[in-house]
């Protein structure tokens, strides 16, 4: 949640926090991502680039 609050214009894919997580030492899979930001109530990088994008308009 802390890495999605913090993005800019570049709305990050489950994949690419993967990524990020897998460099600091976390050892998690795309699917454990997406159900967590799921039962977090955040939405798909999709879902969160169309609401910022609907917000700026």
């Amino acid at each position: 949640a802390r890495l999605i609050a913090a993005e800019t214009d570049d709305t990050l894919s489950d994949d690419k926090l993967v990524e990020i997580l897998q460099r600091e030492g976390f050892d998690i899979a795309r699917r454990t991502v997406a159900k967590y930001r799921e039962a977090l109530g955040l939405g798909s990088s999709v879902a969160r680039r169309r609401a910022r994008l609907l917000a700026a308009a």
